[in-house]
């Protein structure tokens, strides 16, 4: 087992449903959370700037079901209620985290961000081979997300203090199940954000005709 790098060729930002606004809070609309969402919050904002600072593309999913429940399909078999409802104000983007022109904004139905997306497409368009994943459920969105990139053949990062799960045992679980999967794939913004500068500096420098800067491990 060798662990890889921390950012390898091609790096994106992916937002996972980074969703509801401070009069609507995760956790009063239909879906269990474990708290803790403005740290979620204030995290993903260092990392979006980052990546905006140094080139690197972001990507915001938004999970949405309408209000008749077509398709919503299983997921209120389990401990969720109907939830991502189209219209709620739950359901929007996160006010301070919603795309920039250029930036892609994909609404999903699903909890995997590949399934019924475009995100495939988009990801040969960027020359994807890291993704970094923040965002909820630790334990639903990100996981299945993660575990979809892994069989992809893409690197992928999580940032275990910008994910928030349904609980703290799922997300500490979820974590764990991810590291299994890819040995140094449990990151936190800090080390992501300093990656990000380090890549922006690589860059500059090569533009610029200088010795490239090595991006941390």
């Amino acid at each position: 087992m060798a662990e890889q790098p921390m950012l390898v060729g091609n790096v994106v930002l992916v937002s996972v449903d980074i969703q509801g606004h401070p009069d609507a809070m995760p956790g009063t609309a239909g879906i269990p959370h474990m708290g803790g969402y403005h740290d979620l919050v204030a995290n993903a904002e260092r990392l979006v700037a980052a990546a905006r600072d140094n080139g690197i593309p972001v990507v915001f999913f938004q999970e949405v079901h309408r209000p008749n429940g077509l398709d919503i399909g299983r997921e209120t078999d389990g401990a969720e209620d109907m939830h991502c409802v189209e219209g709620d104000l739950s359901t929007g983007l996160w006010p301070t985290l919603t795309p920039r022109d250029g930036e892609p904004h994909i609404v999903k139905r699903r909890y995997s961000c590949f399934i019924g997306t475009e995100l495939d497409i988009v990801l040969r368009g960027y020359r994807a081979d890291t993704l970094v994943l923040m965002g909820g459920l630790t334990d639903v969105c990100v996981h299945y997300t993660f575990a979809d990139a892994h069989q992809r053949d893409f690197y992928v990062r999580v940032v275990e203090d910008a994910v928030g799960g349904s609980s703290r045992p799922a997300h500490d679980a979820s974590l764990a199940a991810m590291e299994y999967l890819q040995a140094g794939a449990r990151r936190r913004t800090d080390e992501i954000v300093a990656a990000f500068n380090d890549l922006g500096a690589q860059r500059r420098a090569t533009a610029a005709g200088a010795v490239p800067v090595q991006v941390r491990s």
